[in-house]
C-alpha cells in the first residue's frame, strides 16, 4: 500500500498509519508529528520530482501548514507584546516590572524576580532547541545546547568548585633588540646556491675638458670577481603535541620567537660575519671598507663630529650615505650630548621618542654592533642581501624518539648571503672616548 494513499484526520491533518477492517488507524496520542515536522515532510514531497501522489491534496496541505505556522508566530508575538506591557503602579507605589524585566535583572535569584523560573535539564533543553527541527528537516548541521543555565544550587565549596587562576592573555616576552640592519640593505632573491659578483676596488676618474683634436684622458676602475655560496642560518626547539594542539596562542608565540631569534642572528652576521666556512660575509670584515682615522688634532672630536666626518668620506666616494649603525650605549651618548646651556643637541623634546636620525641618516641601534664602534654607509648602494630561501618554519615528529613521545620539533631556517660589492660605500670607525 502506498503511504500517500492513506487518509488524513479531518481535524488534525495527521495521516493514518494503516487500514484495518476498512477503517483507518490513527497514530497514538502524543505521537503526532509537530508542525515543523509536517512542514519538513511536505517540503520534501514538493521538491521530489517523482512524487506520484495527489498534487492538489499536497498543495492544500502546504497551504494549511503555512496558515497554522503564521497563527503560531502571531500568538508568540502577541505573548511577547503582552509581557512587555508594564503593569500600572499601585497607589503610592512603584510601577510593577514586566516579566521580561524581572528575568533580566542580573544577580537576582528566581525568587527575587517574583517567582520561580524553571531550569530545564539538558535533555529537555535539547528537545526544545530551536535548531532541532531544522536538523530533522535537513538531516545536516548541528544542534548546540549550552549548559550555562543548568540549575547548580548545590552547596558550593572550594572542593566542589575550586577557585580558578586568572591567566593574562598573551605571553610576556623577554626584552629583545630590534632587528633592522637587514632593512638598510638592498634585498634580492637568487634561484641558485652559488653567487658570483664583481666588486669595485678602486675608481680613478680622469674626466677632463679636452681641446679640439687633443687626446682624451683615460679613467680606470679596478675590479675583483667574488664567488660565494648561500649560507644557512637555522635553529630549532621541541614542543609537545598537546601544547601545539591545545594552545594556538602558545604555538604562534613560539613560531614568532623562533623567527625573531633567526633574524637577530642574521643581523649580527650582516655586520660581523667573516665570510669563511658557513658564515655570511659581514660588512665590517669586508675587504675595501674605508676606515675613519682621525688626525692627531682630531682626537678630541666628539662622537657627533666623528660621525659627520665619516659621512663625508662616503660622499667623497660618490655614494649617498643613508644609515648609521651604533651600539645602544653609543647612541645614548649621542642623544645625551648637550651644548653650553645644557640643552640637548639631538633631542628636541624629551617627552617624546626622537626620530632615530642623525646628520640626515637613519640610525640603527643594535647590540650586534660592538660598543665604541660605528658604521656609516650608503647601504643600498654598497651591499645586497641575496636570499635563496626566505624564513621557513618546518614541524615534524620524525626526530629522535619524538614520535613515540608525542613531541614535535619546530625548525626555522633561511638561506642567504651578503654581497659587499661596493666596499668604499662604507666607513667604519672607533669613538675616541665613551662620552659624546
Amino acid at each position: 500500500m502506498n503511504i500517500t494513499s492513506l487518509p488524513r484526520h479531518p481535524r488534525t491533518g495527521v495521516r493514518a498509519v494503516g487500514i484495518v477492517g476498512g477503517r483507518p488507524v490513527w497514530p497514538i496520542k502524543g505521537g503526532a508529528p509537530t508542525l515543523l515536522e509536517q512542514r519538513a515532510e511536505i517540503e520534501a514531497q514538493l521538491a521530489d520530482p517523482d512524487f506520484d501522489g495527489d498534487e492538489d491534496e499536497l498543495l492544500q496541505r502546504a497551504a494549511d501548514i503555512t496558515e497554522k505556522l503564521k497563527k503560531q508566530a502571531a500568538r508568540a508575538e502577541a505573548r511577547r507584546a503582552l509581557l512587555d506591557v508594564q503593569a500600572p503602579a499601585p497607589e503610592g507605589g512603584q510601577p510593577q516590572p514586566t516579566q521580561q524585566q524581572r528575568q533580566e535583572r542580573p544577580g537576582e535569584q528566581p525568587e527575587q524576580r517574583g517567582g520561580h523560573v524553571p531550569v530545564l535539564d539538558m535533555a529537555e533543553r535539547f528537545v526544545k532547541a530551536d535548531g532541532l527541527a531544522s536538523f530533522r528537516a535537513k538531516l545536516s548541521g548541528q544542534v548546540r545546547v549550552e549548559a550555562s543555565d543548568l540549575d547548580t544550587r548545590a552547596l558550593v565549596t572550594t572542593t566542589t568548585y575550586p577557585v580558578t587562576t586568572t591567566r593574562v592573555p598573551g605571553v610576556l616576552r623577554e626584552p629583545e633588540r630590534t632587528f633592522r640592519v637587514a632593512d638598510l640593505l638592498d634585498r634580492q632573491t637568487t634561484s641558485g646556491g652559488a653567487i658570483e659578483y664583481v666588486r669595485e676596488l678602486a675608481f680613478t676618474n680622469s674626466a677632463a675638458v679636452v681641446a679640439e683634436g687633443a687626446a682624451k684622458p683615460e679613467s680606470s676602475i679596478t675590479f675583483d670577481t667574488v664567488s660565494t655560496t648561500t649560507k644557512t642560518v637555522a635553529h630549532w626547539l621541541n614542543i609537545t603535541r598537546q601544547a601545539a594542539d591545545d594552545d594556538g596562542q602558545l604555538m604562534g608565540y613560539i613560531r614568532g620567537r623562533l623567527t625573531t631569534g633567526l633574524e637577530l642572528k642574521v643581523d649580527a652576521q650582516i655586520l660581523n660575519g667573516n665570510g669563511s666556512g658557513s658564515q655570511l660575509q659581514g660588512i665590517m670584515t669586508a675587504t675595501g671598507v674605508q676606515v675613519y682615522a682621525p688626525a692627531a688634532a682630531e682626537e678630541a672630536d666628539s662622537n657627533l663630529i666623528r660621525l659627520r666626518k665619516a659621512r663625508t668620506l662616503v660622499e667623497l666616494s660618490e655614494r649617498t650615505p643613508d644609515g648609521v649603525i651604533l651600539h645602544p650605549i653609543d647612541w645614548q651618548n649621542v642623544e645625551l650630548d648637550t651644548d653650553d646651556t645644557a640643552r640637548f643637541r639631538v633631542v628636541s623634546n624629551v617627552q617624546e621618542v626622537a626620530p632615530a636620525r642623525i646628520w640626515g641618516m637613519r640610525v640603527i641601534s643594535t647590540t650586534a654592533m660592538t660598543q665604541n664602534n660605528f658604521l656609516v654607509g650608503g647601504f643600498r648602494e654598497g651591499a645586497t642581501l641575496w636570499e635563496r630561501q626566505g624564513i621557513t618554519i618546518l614541524m615534524t615528529d620524525s626526530h629522535a624518539s619524538n614520535f613515540t613521545s608525542n613531541i614535535l620539533t619546530l625548525l626555522v631556517e633561511a638561506r642567504m648571503e651578503v654581497a659587499v660589492h661596493t666596499p668604499r660605500a662604507f666607513v667604519k670607525g672607533v669613538f675616541g672616548d665613551p662620552t659624546p
